[in-house]
């Protein structure tokens, strides 16, 4: 009985912890969340925990005033990596905002700032 109890335990927290990788989480980014870069990079690349479906994925980045600096996301590498380009950008606070559909129909979404010379 013991056995039973402590398999059925173990087999609850395994599972527990494989379902909750079953989103696409953004794991890192370039420039970093929070960051201060000195120079403008041309690009936001975001890294993902799993696969991402181009047709439902997007990514913007926003200055300051609200106003989009940033062209199309498009999913690159092995689909898990997001990239989207930037107009020129002059020192300042952005924001990357972000919406992920993963290969296993899960949504998710979010957003952080970074900071070009300042």
């Amino acid at each position: 009985m013991r056995r039973t109890v402590i398999f059925a335990l173990m087999a609850s927290v395994i599972g527990g912890a494989g379902g909750a990788q079953a989103h696409a989480f953004l794991d890192h980014a370039s420039p970093p969340v929070g960051s201060t870069v000195g120079a403008a990079p041309s690009a936001v690349t975001l890294w993902f925990t799993q696969n991402l479906e181009q047709a439902f994925t997007s990514a913007e980045v926003l200055n300051a005033a609200g106003a989009r600096v940033s062209g199309k996301a498009r999913i690159d590498g092995a689909n898990s990596l997001m990239q989207v380009g930037l107009k020129p950008l002059p020192p300042g606070t952005y924001t990357v905002r972000w919406r992920t559909l993963s290969v296993d129909t899960h949504t998710t979404e979010g957003s952080f700032t970074f900071q070009v010379g300042q």
